[in-house]
């Protein structure tokens, strides 16, 4: 089916009116110092010049506040990179939101990181591209990332502020898990993130030199469950593993338009942070709509939410209110029809093709160099 294809039909059942949203993801910036390999945002960046005004983000986390959203996840890009970053924390704070900074850590001083804090910062979490600098460096793009993250890490663990790591797992880190999990504990972490890379965006484009070898992930798998056991109360580990090797898919972000969503830099109100790949949907912005008139009737949000647009053999599956067909962007980046069942379905026609690509990526001892994200709009570089 053509990726061109329109499918909201206008005869279908009417999407289910959703619950208030729990929380959302504020893309403050897509300017960023890390150039990573595994980039999750979309392949054309937000320049700054088009980037929201302070006024209207403190309008945003108002109105986000007041339908509902409990917790706000500040990130980009490197949300730090906003000169007007503590003045957006402060405001969000003192609208009630639970704020969780997203950041790389680098370039923040101890007296921006003071200020943030004193400003309400609830949480922070901190990328982590290895446990060693040279993978550290090799995944980020960035000489002397991995000093910066320790120094950081021991910053606000100095502060008494909560503190989560976050891994993205692939080929090039995956043998140093068991020394990530190591590392947040001496970091001082209350929380690490084992998340396999999601094939979206800059991700999608690496793919061949990030996909790891399914004997890996399952190794992976069993590393996390003895560190879970040997570490409670000491450090909890959230774990998301790869789609391609699954039977069955994730429920897309919690549901699509179901739990939380996404703000861009220029404004753009989406349901999930790759959203923007569905070409076809039409995304309305903070500039023009409220966050409420978006959430409850925006047609990016209503054309999947529900059961209503599903084709068979979600249609008639007795898992189509647990997963929801799964994830919408992947579907479209696989099969080219957004409405399609999730590939890593087992009951998706082309779940044993997915399969065999990931088998087939893997397997390739050099894949080539993988292309980090430039620091300008559209400029690529090849990892050295």
């Amino acid at each position: 089916m053509s990726g061109s294809h329109v499918d909201l039909q206008a005869d279908r059942v009417a999407p289910p009116r959703p619950q208030p949203p729990l929380g959302l993801l504020a893309e403050v910036t897509h300017r960023c110092p890390l150039r990573c390999t595994y980039c999750s945002n979309p392949l054309q960046l937000d320049p700054k010049s088009v980037e929201l005004d302070t006024e209207t983000w403190k309008r945003v986390f108002s109105e986000a506040a007041e339908l509902g959203v409990i917790h706000l996840h500040m990130s980009g890009g490197e949300p730090t990179a906003r000169r007007d970053i503590v003045e957006l924390m402060r405001h969000a704070a003192e609208v009630g939101l639970y704020t969780n900074l997203i950041t790389s850590g680098i370039g923040v001083s101890d007296a921006q990181l003071d200020a943030l804090i004193e400003a309400g910062c609830d949480h922070i979490q901190l990328s982590m591209q290895g446990a060693d600098a040279a993978i550290t460096e090799a995944v980020g793009g960035y000489r002397g990332g991995y000093d910066k993250k320790q120094a950081f890490a021991d910053a606000v663990v100095a502060r008494g502020v909560p503190l989560t790591l976050n891994a993205v797992i692939h080929r090039m880190n995956i043998h140093q898990v068991p020394a990530m999990i190591d590392k947040a504990v001496a970091f001082g972490a209350k929380r690490l993130e084992i998340a396999h890379t999601q094939y979206y965006g800059w991700a999608l484009k690496n793919r061949a030199q990030l996909m790891p070898a399914r004997a890996d992930v399952d190794r992976t798998i069993d590393e996390v469950e003895s560190a879970r056991e040997r570490l409670k109360g000491t450090l909890v580990i959230d774990a998301v593993f790869p789609d391609y090797y699954a039977r069955y898919p994730k429920l897309c972000n919690g549901g699509w338009g179901t739990r939380t969503f996404s703000v861009t830099p220029s404004g753009k109100i989406l349901p999930c942070h790759a959203a923007e790949t569905i070409t076809h949907l039409d995304f309305w912005n903070v500039r023009d709509r409220s966050l409420a008139e978006t959430w409850y009737d925006g047609p990016a949000f209503n054309a999947y939410r529900g059961t209503g647009w599903m084709q068979e053999p979600c249609a008639s599956c007795e898992r189509k209110t647990v997963d929801y067909g799964g994830c919408r962007c992947q579907a479209l980046a696989l099969t080219g029809d957004a409405a399609a069942t999730d590939p890593v379905c087992i009951k998706s026609p082309r779940h044993a093709e997915l399969g065999a690509l990931a088998t087939m990526e893997a397997a390739v001892c050099d894949p080539g160099p993988a292309v980090y994200r430039g620091f300008r709009i559209g400029q690529e570089t090849e990892r050295r």
